[in-house]
Protein backbone atom coordinates (compact mmCIF):
# COMPACT_ATOMS: atom_id res chain seq x y z
CA UNK A 1 0.00 0.00 0.00
CA UNK A 2 1.01 3.64 -0.60
CA UNK A 3 0.28 6.77 1.39
CA UNK A 4 -2.42 8.92 -0.20
CA UNK A 5 -4.09 12.23 0.68
CA UNK A 6 -6.76 10.25 2.48
CA UNK A 7 -5.82 6.76 3.70
CA UNK A 8 -3.90 4.42 1.44
CA UNK A 9 -3.99 3.18 -2.17
CA UNK A 10 -2.78 -0.09 -3.64
CA UNK A 11 -0.07 0.05 -6.38
CA UNK A 12 -2.36 -1.66 -8.91
CA UNK A 13 -5.10 0.94 -8.31
CA UNK A 14 -2.63 3.79 -8.83
CA UNK A 15 -1.35 2.21 -12.07
CA UNK A 16 -4.89 1.70 -13.38
CA UNK A 17 -5.85 5.27 -12.53
CA UNK A 18 -2.81 6.59 -14.38
CA UNK A 19 -3.59 4.42 -17.38
CA UNK A 20 -7.20 5.54 -17.66
CA UNK A 21 -6.68 9.25 -16.91
CA UNK A 22 -7.77 11.30 -19.90
CA UNK A 23 -4.91 13.09 -21.65
CA UNK A 24 -5.04 16.85 -21.84
CA UNK A 25 -6.77 18.07 -24.99
CA UNK A 26 -6.68 21.34 -26.87
CA UNK A 27 -9.81 23.37 -27.53
CA UNK A 28 -10.19 21.63 -30.91
CA UNK A 29 -9.62 18.04 -29.85
CA UNK A 30 -5.88 17.57 -30.32
CA UNK A 31 -3.47 16.29 -27.71
CA UNK A 32 -2.02 19.20 -25.80
CA UNK A 33 1.72 19.39 -26.63
CA UNK A 34 4.19 19.53 -23.78
CA UNK A 35 6.39 21.87 -25.83
CA UNK A 36 4.58 23.64 -28.65
CA UNK A 37 7.82 25.01 -30.15
CA UNK A 38 9.37 21.64 -31.05
CA UNK A 39 7.50 21.04 -34.32
CA UNK A 40 8.12 24.53 -35.67
CA UNK A 41 11.75 24.22 -34.60
CA UNK A 42 12.17 20.99 -36.58
CA UNK A 43 10.53 22.52 -39.67
CA UNK A 44 12.80 25.55 -39.39
CA UNK A 45 15.86 23.30 -39.00
CA UNK A 46 14.97 21.34 -42.16
CA UNK A 47 14.48 24.55 -44.15
CA UNK A 48 17.78 25.98 -42.93
CA UNK A 49 19.62 22.72 -43.65
CA UNK A 50 18.34 22.68 -47.25
CA UNK A 51 19.24 26.37 -47.65
CA UNK A 52 22.80 25.77 -46.41
CA UNK A 53 23.16 22.80 -48.78
CA UNK A 54 22.06 25.03 -51.67
CA UNK A 55 24.38 27.82 -50.54
CA UNK A 56 27.49 25.64 -50.42
CA UNK A 57 26.74 23.99 -53.77
CA UNK A 58 26.41 27.15 -55.80
CA UNK A 59 23.49 29.20 -54.50
CA UNK A 60 21.02 30.07 -57.26
CA UNK A 61 23.12 28.05 -59.72
CA UNK A 62 23.07 24.93 -57.51
CA UNK A 63 21.78 21.75 -59.09
CA UNK A 64 19.73 21.26 -55.92
CA UNK A 65 17.55 24.21 -56.93
CA UNK A 66 16.81 22.53 -60.28
CA UNK A 67 15.83 19.31 -58.52
CA UNK A 68 13.90 20.64 -55.49
CA UNK A 69 12.12 23.75 -56.81
CA UNK A 70 8.77 23.09 -58.49
CA UNK A 71 8.39 23.42 -62.24
CA UNK A 72 5.08 22.25 -63.78
CA UNK A 73 6.87 20.93 -66.89
CA UNK A 74 10.48 19.95 -67.51
CA UNK A 75 12.74 22.10 -69.66
CA UNK A 76 15.99 21.58 -71.54
CA UNK A 77 18.38 24.43 -70.81
CA UNK A 78 20.81 24.83 -73.68
CA UNK A 79 23.01 27.88 -74.05
CA UNK A 80 21.01 31.01 -73.28
CA UNK A 81 17.58 29.48 -73.90
CA UNK A 82 15.24 26.76 -72.76
CA UNK A 83 13.60 24.22 -75.04
CA UNK A 84 10.41 22.24 -74.60
CA UNK A 85 11.74 18.83 -75.58
CA UNK A 86 11.71 15.39 -73.88
CA UNK A 87 14.54 14.65 -71.48
CA UNK A 88 16.00 12.09 -73.90
CA UNK A 89 16.39 14.82 -76.50
CA UNK A 90 18.23 17.17 -74.15
CA UNK A 91 21.69 16.35 -75.48
CA UNK A 92 24.70 18.21 -76.76
CA UNK A 93 25.57 19.90 -73.51
CA UNK A 94 22.01 20.71 -72.48
CA UNK A 95 20.94 20.66 -68.82
CA UNK A 96 17.64 18.98 -68.03
CA UNK A 97 15.47 20.88 -65.55
CA UNK A 98 12.93 18.32 -64.31
CA UNK A 99 9.25 19.15 -63.86
CA UNK A 100 6.32 17.60 -62.04
CA UNK A 101 4.59 16.51 -65.26
CA UNK A 102 7.78 14.68 -66.30
CA UNK A 103 7.95 12.59 -63.13
CA UNK A 104 9.51 14.95 -60.56
CA UNK A 105 6.44 14.66 -58.34
CA UNK A 106 8.50 15.23 -55.20
CA UNK A 107 8.76 18.89 -56.15
CA UNK A 108 5.20 19.65 -54.98
CA UNK A 109 6.57 19.05 -51.46
CA UNK A 110 10.29 19.82 -51.62
CA UNK A 111 9.70 23.24 -53.18
CA UNK A 112 8.21 24.29 -49.84
CA UNK A 113 11.57 23.65 -48.15
CA UNK A 114 13.73 25.31 -50.80
CA UNK A 115 15.11 28.86 -50.53
CA UNK A 116 17.96 30.72 -52.18
CA UNK A 117 18.12 34.26 -50.79
CA UNK A 118 18.68 35.17 -47.15
CA UNK A 119 15.71 37.55 -47.07
CA UNK A 120 13.35 34.90 -48.41
CA UNK A 121 14.19 32.23 -45.85
CA UNK A 122 14.50 34.79 -43.02
CA UNK A 123 10.97 36.13 -43.56
CA UNK A 124 9.39 32.69 -43.87
CA UNK A 125 11.19 31.18 -40.90
CA UNK A 126 10.50 34.19 -38.68
CA UNK A 127 6.79 33.89 -39.51
CA UNK A 128 6.89 30.17 -38.74
CA UNK A 129 8.73 30.85 -35.47
CA UNK A 130 6.05 33.34 -34.39
CA UNK A 131 2.88 31.66 -35.68
CA UNK A 132 3.75 27.96 -35.43
CA UNK A 133 3.85 27.47 -31.64
CA UNK A 134 0.62 29.45 -31.15
CA UNK A 135 -1.25 27.31 -33.65
CA UNK A 136 0.22 24.05 -32.39
CA UNK A 137 -0.80 24.96 -28.85
CA UNK A 138 -4.36 25.57 -30.03
CA UNK A 139 -4.66 22.62 -32.42
CA UNK A 140 -2.27 19.96 -31.20
CA UNK A 141 0.77 18.63 -33.05
CA UNK A 142 -0.93 16.27 -35.54
CA UNK A 143 -3.53 18.83 -36.58
CA UNK A 144 -0.89 21.55 -36.88
CA UNK A 145 1.21 19.36 -39.17
CA UNK A 146 -1.88 18.60 -41.28
CA UNK A 147 -2.52 22.34 -41.56
CA UNK A 148 1.08 23.09 -42.55
CA UNK A 149 1.52 20.39 -45.19
CA UNK A 150 -1.95 20.69 -46.73
CA UNK A 151 -1.42 24.45 -47.04
CA UNK A 152 1.92 23.78 -48.73
CA UNK A 153 0.35 21.28 -51.16
CA UNK A 154 -2.59 23.58 -51.88
CA UNK A 155 -0.10 26.28 -52.83
CA UNK A 156 1.63 23.80 -55.16
CA UNK A 157 -1.71 22.88 -56.75
CA UNK A 158 -2.52 26.50 -57.63
CA UNK A 159 1.03 26.99 -58.95
CA UNK A 160 0.57 23.95 -61.19
CA UNK A 161 -2.57 25.46 -62.74
CA UNK A 162 -1.92 29.20 -62.69
CA UNK A 163 1.85 29.71 -62.96
CA UNK A 164 3.78 29.62 -66.25
CA UNK A 165 4.42 26.05 -67.36
CA UNK A 166 8.22 26.20 -67.22
CA UNK A 167 8.67 28.65 -64.34
CA UNK A 168 10.35 27.40 -61.16
CA UNK A 169 8.63 28.17 -57.84
CA UNK A 170 10.22 27.71 -54.44
CA UNK A 171 9.81 28.72 -50.81
CA UNK A 172 7.70 27.98 -47.74
CA UNK A 173 5.43 30.97 -48.35
CA UNK A 174 2.42 28.83 -49.32
CA UNK A 175 2.52 27.05 -45.97
CA UNK A 176 3.13 30.35 -44.15
CA UNK A 177 0.09 31.95 -45.78
CA UNK A 178 -1.86 28.90 -44.65
CA UNK A 179 -0.82 29.71 -41.07
CA UNK A 180 -1.97 33.33 -41.54
CA UNK A 181 -5.35 32.06 -42.72
CA UNK A 182 -5.55 29.64 -39.79
CA UNK A 183 -4.92 32.37 -37.24
CA UNK A 184 -7.58 34.53 -38.89
CA UNK A 185 -10.20 31.75 -38.88
CA UNK A 186 -9.47 30.83 -35.27
CA UNK A 187 -9.63 34.44 -34.12
CA UNK A 188 -12.99 34.86 -35.83
CA UNK A 189 -14.21 31.62 -34.26
CA UNK A 190 -13.66 32.96 -30.73
CA UNK A 191 -14.86 36.48 -31.53
CA UNK A 192 -11.43 38.10 -31.30
CA UNK A 193 -10.38 41.44 -32.76
CA UNK A 194 -8.83 40.60 -36.14
CA UNK A 195 -8.17 44.12 -37.41
CA UNK A 196 -4.41 44.06 -36.86
CA UNK A 197 -4.15 40.58 -38.34
CA UNK A 198 -6.16 41.61 -41.40
CA UNK A 199 -3.91 44.66 -41.80
CA UNK A 200 -0.83 42.42 -41.66
CA UNK A 201 -2.29 40.08 -44.29
CA UNK A 202 -3.18 43.03 -46.53
CA UNK A 203 0.40 44.34 -46.28
CA UNK A 204 1.72 40.92 -47.29
CA UNK A 205 -0.69 40.75 -50.22
CA UNK A 206 0.48 44.17 -51.42
CA UNK A 207 4.11 43.01 -51.18
CA UNK A 208 3.21 39.85 -53.10
CA UNK A 209 2.00 41.83 -56.11
CA UNK A 210 4.36 44.81 -55.78
CA UNK A 211 7.66 42.91 -55.66
CA UNK A 212 8.66 41.10 -58.87
CA UNK A 213 9.39 37.39 -58.70
CA UNK A 214 7.00 36.51 -55.86
CA UNK A 215 4.58 33.67 -56.54
CA UNK A 216 1.08 35.00 -55.91
CA UNK A 217 -0.18 31.57 -56.99
CA UNK A 218 1.58 29.81 -54.11
CA UNK A 219 0.43 32.45 -51.62
CA UNK A 220 -3.18 32.25 -52.77
CA UNK A 221 -3.26 28.46 -52.77
CA UNK A 222 -1.67 28.26 -49.33
CA UNK A 223 -4.09 30.79 -47.87
CA UNK A 224 -7.15 29.01 -49.29
CA UNK A 225 -5.84 25.63 -48.18
CA UNK A 226 -5.10 26.86 -44.67
CA UNK A 227 -8.52 28.49 -44.40
CA UNK A 228 -10.30 25.28 -45.50
CA UNK A 229 -8.32 23.05 -43.13
CA UNK A 230 -8.76 25.36 -40.14
CA UNK A 231 -12.49 25.80 -40.75
CA UNK A 232 -12.86 22.01 -40.74
CA UNK A 233 -10.93 21.73 -37.48
CA UNK A 234 -12.50 24.53 -35.47
CA UNK A 235 -16.10 24.18 -36.63
CA UNK A 236 -16.29 20.40 -36.29
CA UNK A 237 -19.01 19.38 -33.80
CA UNK A 238 -17.89 18.80 -30.23
CA UNK A 239 -18.12 15.40 -28.64
CA UNK A 240 -17.12 11.91 -29.77
CA UNK A 241 -17.86 12.73 -33.44
CA UNK A 242 -15.38 15.60 -33.61
CA UNK A 243 -12.21 13.67 -34.40
CA UNK A 244 -13.82 11.42 -37.08
CA UNK A 245 -15.36 14.49 -38.73
CA UNK A 246 -12.02 16.30 -38.65
CA UNK A 247 -10.13 13.33 -40.08
CA UNK A 248 -12.69 12.83 -42.83
CA UNK A 249 -12.52 16.51 -43.72
CA UNK A 250 -8.72 16.51 -43.83
CA UNK A 251 -8.70 13.41 -46.04
CA UNK A 252 -11.19 15.09 -48.37
CA UNK A 253 -9.05 18.24 -48.64
CA UNK A 254 -5.96 16.11 -49.29
CA UNK A 255 -7.74 14.17 -52.04
CA UNK A 256 -8.99 17.36 -53.69
CA UNK A 257 -5.54 18.96 -53.63
CA UNK A 258 -3.76 15.86 -54.91
CA UNK A 259 -6.49 15.36 -57.49
CA UNK A 260 -5.98 18.90 -58.78
CA UNK A 261 -2.22 18.29 -59.08
CA UNK A 262 -2.77 14.96 -60.86
CA UNK A 263 -5.29 16.50 -63.25
CA UNK A 264 -2.78 19.18 -64.25
CA UNK A 265 -0.07 16.55 -64.73
CA UNK A 266 -2.36 14.67 -67.11
CA UNK A 267 -3.07 17.87 -69.05
CA UNK A 268 0.64 18.68 -69.39
CA UNK A 269 1.79 15.14 -70.16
Amino acid sequence: MRDAAVGFQCPDCVAEGARTTRSGRTAYGGLRPTNAAITSGVLIAVNVAVWIAILVTGGAASRLVDLLAMRPSGLCLLGDGGYNVPEAACTGGGTWLPGVADGAVWQVLTSGFTHVTVLHIAFNMFALYVLGPQLELALGRARFLALYFLSLLAGSAVVMWAAPEFQATLGASGAIYGLFAALLIMARRVGGDVRQLVALIVVNVVITFAVPGISWQGHLGGFLGGAAVTALLVYAPRGPRRTPVQVAGLVLVALLVLGAILARVLVLS
